[in-house]
């Protein structure tokens, strides 16, 4: 049986990804099959795992699943591993306006220890009553091991370590401050690892630390076992053949969708617009998970053998369902962040523009009735910056935030096409 543990921190920024990245890479370099998870619907985070591991994150999202969902997803990531690290979202106690939904809700779901990153840059003694507090606060989880970053000198991890001893939880080492182990903000969700430059640099540097100074084979002995679960409840395939988009412009879909619709016998085949690629024609369902359009706009407008394919599928009513990025290319066009408007594939009738100021960014509740094959409630999140115009007759989904406060409605149904921002994680429970 596989083990697991979080890795959470007080606050975002703390370096819980970096750090995770780098156990990864670490344990992977001793031989040991280590698989990852991210707390929440953040694709993002899940993305840079991969580049110590090679292998595909899932999400584990406390506030959109159930526990039993939770356990069951986690088993199935954690099979064949010897162990399974969960990196946290934000701070530990930190999660949805409704108060739930947190790392620390994902570890009393789970029964997992929690490792606590903390950011020492301006910290010495006062490190024991923050790690106290952490651990203290809720009696049905465990902080059982604490790694500290950006620690300044010897003498100062000293200070650090002397202060924690009387608190009985495993000191597993400090990283010291070293501009090689940072993420420039602005690449936070607004691109991909792979289309930052430095990001492979910064994994290796990520693991060279780890290996240094983080002691872990303690690490793994602070792990505990996985959950075992049954069999949870699944979202149904789109269809029996879904084709689905997958290059740089449609990078978002939850690797528990696809093992969920493959466990259910659909069969799953692959197509990059950018490539100007068409989608299998003995597909029944297709498939645009979110990404980036806005980047690759231009080219999208001159992908004609798949906008000829799209037309064509619509045509012939197969189902054609299009997550935020995704749901912008079914529109009529797409105002890029420069202000250039491209043509896109002119099946739903809203237009796109990159205008927002701020992030559009929440939880939301869902409720639908159209030809989408699954329960009528549904969960999921939005998160972009663009906005949309023109005159919708039939909206996809009703909307309430996580607190249940009414949203728009959001996206558009026009027969068999359709679409919104939204991005769903699960059958509301």
């Amino acid at each position: 049986m596989a083990r697991g543990l979080i890795i959470a921190a007080p606050s975002s920024g703390s370096g819980k990804t970096l750090v995770t990245m780098g156990l990864l890479g670490a344990l992977k370099n001793k031989g040991i099959n280590a698989v990852s998870a991210k707390t929440g619907p953040d694709y993002i985070d899940a993305s840079f795992h991969a580049l110590t591991t090679g292998q595909v994150a899932s999400n584990l999202d406390p506030w959109a699943m159930s526990q039993s969902q939770l356990c069951a997803r986690a088993q199935r990531a954690a099979k064949g591993a010897d162990l399974l690290i969960i990196e946290g979202v934000m701070g530990l106690f930190d999660g949805a306006v409704s108060g739930n939904g947190s790392t620390a809700d994902l570890a009393a779901a789970l029964n997992l220890p929690v490792v606590l990153v903390v950011d020492v840059g301006s910290m010495a003694q006062s490190i024991a009553a923050v790690v106290h507090g952490f651990s203290t606060l809720r009696a049905d989880i465990s902080v059982a091991g604490v790694i500290l970053n950006r620690v300044a000198s010897e003498r100062h991890e000293m200070m650090l370590e002397a202060a924690l001893e009387p608190l009985n939880i495993t000191y597993l080492g400090g990283l010291g401050r070293d501009d090689e182990l940072s993420i420039p903000s602005r690449h936070l969700g607004l691109t991909l690892p792979k289309d930052f430059a430095a990001a492979k640099n910064v994994a290796k540097a990520s693991v060279k630390r780890i290996e240094q100074h983080i002691n872990l084979d303690l690490l793994q002995d602070i792990a505990a076992p996985v959950r075992s679960a049954s069999a949870s409840k699944m979202l149904a395939p789109l269809g029996q053949h879904i084709a689905i988009a997958r290059d740089q412009a449609f990078a978002f879909i939850y690797p528990h969708f696809l093992w969920d619709w493959q466990a259910q016998g659909a069969e799953l085949s692959f197509f990059s617009p950018l490539l100007d690629e068409a989608p299998n024609s003995d597909a029944d369902a297709i498939f645009l998970p979110g990404g980036y359009p806005e980047l690759h706009a231009e080219k999208l407008s001159n992908a004609t053998h798949f906008a000829s394919a799209m037309h064509q599928a619509a045509t012939a009513n197969k189902l054609i369902y299009g997550e935020c990025g995704g749901y912008m290319v079914l529109g009529q066009s797409l105002t890029n962040k420069q202000g250039e408007t491209h043509k896109m594939l002119g099946l739903l009738p809203h237009s796109s523009s990159i205008d927002r100021p701020r992030r559009q960014l929440g939880y939301r509740q869902l409720t639908h009735n159209s030809p989408l094959p699954w329960p009528k409630h549904l969960r999921g999140h939005e998160f972009h910056y663009s906005s949309q115009s023109g005159e919708v007759n039939q909206t996809l989904f009703e909307a309430s935030d996580a607190q249940g406060n009414v949203q728009p409605q959001m996206g558009c149904v026009f027969g068999n096409v359709m679409g919104s921002y939204a991005h769903i994680i699960d059958a509301a429970q």
